[in-house]
């Protein structure tokens, strides 16, 4: 049974263990990053697990403009009580549990906290290859990205809340 929980200081190394399995050396967050993050914005950092091991999480802080930019890699601020974008800096499953629907219980637990929190919507970059698997969850692409992190051509993907 796959449960999803708010991020925890004692999940470091088996994040970092699934962040360096799906991303470049370059594309992979720091473990620097990950240890701010997980001390700032743990309210919008979700790992699913079953057993005590993490099989993927997802994460990012609100930003207050609908597209990521480079700085966010590098340098993050506590999370708005509401409002604003709920941003995806990373979204990743171990190897060994993909296909299992991770992904969509990750990004539907997202998009429940964008509900709760008023926020306008939820945005996130990917490859090209990508932005199809995103637009199947409802995302929207809105073209290339600014972003040049990790040195890669990536595309803004927007999802808006649904206000009704």
């Amino acid at each position: 049974m796959i449960s999803l929980r708010n991020v925890q200081a004692n999940d470091l190394n088996q994040l970092l263990a699934i962040e360096n399995e799906g991303f470049s050396k370059e594309e992979a967050a720091t473990k620097e990053a990950f240890v701010e993050r997980i001390q700032l914005i743990s309210d919008t950092f979700l790992v699913a697990e079953v057993e005590g091991v993490i099989m993927g999480y997802i994460n990012g802080p609100i930003i207050h403009q609908p597209y990521i930019t480079d700085d966010l890699f590098e340098q993050i601020k506590e999370n708005p009580k509401s409002g604003g974008y709920q941003s995806v800096l990373g979204l990743a499953v171990s190897k060994h549990a993909r296909n299992l629907g991770i992904a969509k219980m990750l990004i539907s637990k997202l998009e429940e906290l964008v509900e709760e929190n008023e926020r306008e919507g939820i945005t996130l970059t990917c490859k090209q290859e990508l932005v199809s698997f995103y637009e199947r969850f409802g995302f929207s692409s809105h073209g290339l990205s600014a972003s040049q992190h990790g040195g890669i051509r990536w595309y803004n993907m927007v999802k808006e809340r649904s206000k009704g």
